[in-house]
């Protein structure tokens, strides 16, 4: 199952789980849409793998499956002065 995390490791945009904008790696690194595009030509930066948009739980599975709340953000050098 996957952990839906709330947040772009890069700049920490919040990614709710019904976000469009949300992309995963295999390894369920998160990114927002931009930065993955934009910083790392949707490549993930942590394994080389190819970074898709990340499915929408639908919101009835949401209470029994709940999102992740623990926010994770890397110092990756594509993202520095993103965060304050």
């Amino acid at each position: 199952m996957l952990k839906l995390k709330p947040n772009c490791e890069c700049c920490d945009t919040d990614l709710p789980p019904d976000s469009r904008l949300a992309v995963i790696c295999t390894f369920e690194c998160t990114f927002c849409k931009s930065c993955a595009e934009e910083r790392f030509n949707s490549v993930c930066p942590n394994c080389g793998g190819e970074l898709l948009r990340r499915p929408i739980r639908p919101a009835d599975k949401l209470l029994s499956n709940p999102p992740s709340d623990q926010r994770f953000v890397k110092a990756h050098p594509e993202c520095a002065g993103l965060l304050s």
